[in-house]
C-alpha cells in the first residue's frame, strides 16, 4: 500500500508510483481529473506542478490538454477549410500543396502539442538537403506557421513552435529595368493585338494576369482610363478569375495615343461588355507560358534585346514612375496595397501625378521621348510640374 500513498492537497492530488516517482493529478475546470503529462521525483516538484496549474485555471490560461493532441494533419485540413472562403483560388491552390507535400508528410502525425522550435529547424534542415529553394522552404514555413499559430489562438497549444527558426534567404534577385525606348521597341515588334497587350505591362504598369482579364467594358476610351478589377490566374491547370492581388482594384490612366489605338481595337473586338479584350486564336483566355512562347519573347527577340520578362515592364514601368514622380504615384499604378512594397524595389519618395505619368507615357509609347537624363526645351521645375515625363 505503501507504493499508492496519496498526498492530501487543497488543489489537485498527489500519489507515489511503485517506480518511487510521484504522479501529479488535478481537476480542470469541468471538474474532469486529468493527470500531468510527466511524474516526478518528489512531492515538492509534483505540488510545484499542481499550483502552477490551479494558477492557469484562476487566471483563464488553462488549456485541455486533449486539444494539443490533435494532429497536425488534422489541423492544418480544419484550417484551411477555415481560411479557404477568404482566399484567392491560387492562393488556396498554393496552401493546399504546401501541406500535402512538404507539412504532411514530414509533421501530419505528430500531436500539435510535441512540436518545438528544434523540430521545426529539423524540418527546414530537411528540406534544405533535399535541395528545395530557399524561395519553396520558406513559403512552407509562413503556411505552417499559420497553421500553428492559429492553433494557439484557439487554445490548442499554448504558444507555436514557429519561433526562432533560422530560414535560408532568398537570392537577390534585380528585374531587367529597359528604357522607354527599349520598352517601345518591344511594343513596335509585338503581333497584333498583342503589341496592345505589352503596351499596358509598359505603360500601365498591370500585371500580366490583369491584362489577360480585361473587358471591353473596363475601357474608358474618351477618359482614357482603365478599370482594373480582375486578375487571371492559373490553379491546378485550370484558369481562374479572381480579385487582382491584395484585392487593389483600381482606375489607371493611360495617354491618348494608347486609348486611341485601343479604341481603334475595340471597334472591331466581336462580342458584348463582358467580352476580353486578348484571348487566343479562338477565343479562349490566354495561358501565361503560351502566351509568352508564342508571343512576347519574339517580340523581344525581334527588339535586339534579351533576358526580358513580362514582369520586367511592369517592373521598369514602376522604376521611370517612382523615379520622376514619387513612390505614391508608383504604388498606385502598380496596384500596391502599401507603399512600402513599392518602396523596397523602386527608388525615392516624391509627390506624383497620375495624368502627367499617362502624357509621359504616350510619349513613350510613340518612342519620341528622349533617353533617361534628357530634357525637353526647358528645365523642369523642381517638383516635375512642367515639361515632359522623362526617367532620371
Amino acid at each position: 500500500m505503501a507504493g499508492k500513498r496519496k498526498v492530501r492537497r487543497n488543489f489537485g492530488r498527489i500519489r507515489k508510483l511503485p517506480s518511487g516517482r510521484f504522479q501529479a493529478r488535478y481537476p480542470g475546470p469541468d471538474g474532469v481529473l486529468r493527470p500531468a503529462d510527466r511524474t516526478f521525483a518528489t512531492t515538492t516538484d509534483a505540488g510545484r506542478w499542481l499550483d502552477k496549474k490551479r494558477i492557469e485555471i484562476e487566471d483563464g490560461r488553462w488549456l485541455d490538454p486533449a486539444e494539443g493532441q490533435t494532429t497536425v494533419r488534422d489541423w492544418s485540413a480544419r484550417w484551411l477549410a477555415a481560411v479557404s472562403p477568404q482566399l484567392k483560388h491560387k492562393t488556396q491552390a498554393t496552401y493546399r500543396s504546401l501541406i500535402n507535400s512538404l507539412i504532411n508528410p514530414a509533421l501530419g502525425d505528430r500531436e500539435l502539442s510535441s512540436l518545438r522550435p528544434i523540430t521545426i529547424t529539423e524540418w527546414v534542415g530537411s528540406m534544405r538537403t533535399r535541395g528545395l529553394s530557399a524561395s519553396r522552404i520558406r513559403q512552407a514555413y509562413r503556411v505552417l506557421s499559420q497553421i500553428m499559430q492559429s492553433a494557439v489562438d484557439n487554445d490548442m497549444i499554448p504558444v507555436t513552435p514557429c519561433r526562432g527558426v533560422k530560414l535560408p534567404r532568398m537570392p537577390q534577385t534585380e528585374p531587367h529595368i529597359l528604357t522607354p525606348l527599349e520598352a517601345s521597341r518591344v511594343v513596335r515588334s509585338a503581333a497584333k493585338p498583342h503589341d496592345l497587350l505589352i503596351a499596358l505591362l509598359a505603360y500601365a504598369g498591370l500585371r500580366v494576369g490583369e491584362v489577360f482579364a480585361l473587358r471591353r467594358v473596363d475601357i474608358d476610351v474618351s477618359g482614357g482610363f482603365v478599370l482594373v478589377d480582375e486578375n487571371l490566374a492559373e490553379a491546378n491547370g485550370k484558369l481562374v478569375f479572381d480579385t487582382p492581388k491584395s484585392h487593389q482594384k483600381r482606375l489607371i490612366r493611360v495617354g491618348p495615343t494608347l486609348a486611341k489605338k485601343i479604341g481603334k481595337y475595340l471597334e472591331a473586338l466581336p462580342g458584348g461588355d463582358d467580352a476580353l479584350l486578348f484571348t487566343t486564336p479562338a477565343g479562349k483566355p490566354l495561358r501565361y507560358n503560351q502566351w509568352r512562347k508564342a508571343y512576347f519573347d519574339p517580340a523581344v527577340k525581334a527588339a535586339g534585346l534579351s533576358d526580358v520578362t513580362p514582369h520586367d515592364l511592369r517592373a521598369s514601368h514602376g522604376t521611370w514612375v517612382a523615379d520622376k514622380y514619387g513612390v505614391m504615384t508608383a504604388a498606385h499604378r502598380l496596384g500596391h496595397s502599401n507603399a512600402s512594397v513599392t518602396t523596397r524595389h523602386y527608388a525615392r519618395p516624391v509627390a506624383g501625378r497620375d495624368d502627367q505619368v499617362a502624357e509621359a507615357s504616350d510619349s513613350w509609347l510613340s518612342g519620341h521621348d528622349h533617353e533617361p537624363g534628357a530634357r525637353s526645351g526647358h528645365d523642369d521645375d523642381d517638383d516635375g510640374s512642367s515639361g515632359a515625363l522623362v526617367p532620371v
